[in-house]
This record gives structure tokens, C-alpha cells and sequence, in this order.
């Protein structure tokens, strides 16, 4: 029974693709639209910086910032330095 339900997602995921992509048509983002107006493209590096440095940037602040104003290091567990026990004890 498990056969037939992976096969019934399988081929319900192969129709929803198929049908996605035969509704979209790239070859109209060729014709320019009314009022349009592109600018000039990004160099490699434009694009680099732009979709691969700068995340990694405000990544890397954003986790700085908040390792740097973390206040959960001076909180104790209270619970475990209470707990006293002796040695040689039976259960």
C-alpha cells in the first residue's frame, strides 16, 4: 500500500512541475513592457558583492552582535549547585 501512495505523490508532484512549467513563459521577460526602463547590467563583481559578500556580512554582524550582547552566560542553574551528596552511599 505504501507503493501506491508514493507512486500517486510522485506522479501528483511530476503533473504540478509539468504544469508549472509549461504555464510560465521566460521568453516574454524578452519583450519589454510599456514604460520600462533597464538600467545598465552589474559586473561579476557587482554581483558577487551584491548577492554573496553582503549577506555573509550582515550575517556575520548580526550573530557578532548578538554573541557580544548576550547576557544568558551570568545567569546560574541554581538547581544543580544545591544538589549535595555523599560518598560511599547506598541506594
Amino acid at each position: 500500500m505504501d507503493k501506491k501512495n508514493a507512486l500517486r505523490a510522485g506522479a501528483l508532484a511530476a503533473g504540478t512541475t509539468l504544469m508549472m512549467l509549461l504555464m510560465t513563459s521566460p521568453a516574454l521577460a524578452l519583450t519589454p513592457d510599456d514604460g520600462d526602463d533597464p538600467g545598465t547590467g552589474l559586473s561579476v563583481i557587482e554581483t558577487l558583492g551584491l548577492f554573496v559578500i553582503a549577506p555573509i556580512v550582515l550575517f556575520a554582524v548580526i550573530a557578532g552582535l548578538v554573541m557580544v550582547l548576550d547576557k544568558s552566560h551570568k545567569q546560574k542553574d541554581t538547581t544543580s549547585t544545591n544538589i549535595t551528596t555523599k560518598a560511599g552511599s547506598k541506594a
